[in-house]
């Protein structure tokens, strides 16, 4: 699968806890194994939960599917 850095921004972006002025977001692109590759689907209320030893405590999120249309996000970059 191909994707523009246009369309993973938008898909990244769309979600408006991701759009704060001042964070900082990293990208570590091939997790398709990790994830949709592995026939995982995530469903309204299923918590992700990410660790790396020596990173302090795990991240902690829970799906929430939105209903409502998307609407593509335009993003600027720093450089």
């Amino acid at each position: 699968m191909c994707h523009s850095l246009r369309n993973l921004e938008h898909h990244h972006f769309k979600f408006e806890g991701h759009r704060r002025p001042g964070d900082v977001h990293v990208h570590f692109f091939g997790t398709d194994c990790l994830s949709f590759g592995a026939g995982i689907r995530l469903e309204n209320g299923d918590m992700i939960r990410v660790s790396f030893e020596g990173f302090g405590r795990p991240l902690r999120n829970v799906v929430h599917v939105s209903k409502s249309e998307a609407v593509p996000i335009e993003v600027n970059s720093l450089g």
